[in-house]
């Protein structure tokens, strides 16, 4: 079955609350298809970590430190002034409610980082996931960022195949205990250069 998104505006909102509230009776009007949002709001922040750590904690035991961890480094992002022109932020709305995230920040030195991508279970296996890793990597072309990075954790399967299918290669990986798991092997992913097309 495949989704249909409408169609993107290409303007940015004048205000990320009114975007916030325009979003909202969009996925509303559109029955409960995803509709993809492009401005931070009041609230995001502390929504994409909320719902990291509550996906997460269900599916694969982790505890609340890693919600914590999330929540600090998007935190320390917006207080530097995130998202910038260099930079973005994809939330997946369906039914008025955050179903999704993906951020890129910029990490200076020409590198850029992908953060938080995550998808509501009833929303993966559609292409979704991809599309929005697409939009990231023209979005890293404009900005013109020379390498990405990502860091990730290896049960998170479907995401790497797709890091993989995009060029991202594993840099490294180690296995030690972490939010709440015994072992837990933690892995970074770069794409560099990215290309330029």
């Amino acid at each position: 079955m495949s989704i249909r998104l409408p169609a993107m505006s290409s303007q940015a909102p004048t205000s990320s609350i009114g975007a916030h509230r325009a979003s909202r009776g969009i996925a509303a009007r559109t029955g409960g298809e995803p509709r993809i949002r492009r401005t931070l709001g009041p609230g995001d922040v502390g929504a994409i970590a909320e719902q990291h750590g509550r996906l997460y904690a269900r599916e694969f035991g982790l505890d609340v430190s890693f919600e914590a961890d999330l929540a600090r480094a998007l935190y320390e992002a917006a207080a530097r002034g995130w998202p910038t022109e260099r930079e973005g932020i994809w939330i997946v709305e369906r039914s008025g409610e955050m179903s999704g995230s993906l951020v890129l920040t910029d990490e200076g030195g020409g590198t850029g980082r992908v953060r938080a991508f995550l998808l509501d279970p009833a929303l993966r296996g559609r292409g979704l996931g991809k599309r929005l890793l697409g939009e990231l990597l023209d979005r890293t072309r404009e900005a013109g960022y020379a390498r990405l990075v990502l860091e990730t954790f290896s049960e998170l399967r479907d995401a790497a195949r797709l890091y993989t299918e995009l060029g991202f290669v594993l840099r490294w990986s180690r296995t030690e205990p972490r939010w709440g798991m015994e072992r837990m092997t933690y892995q970074r992913y770069e794409l560099a250069p990215v290309d330029r097309r």
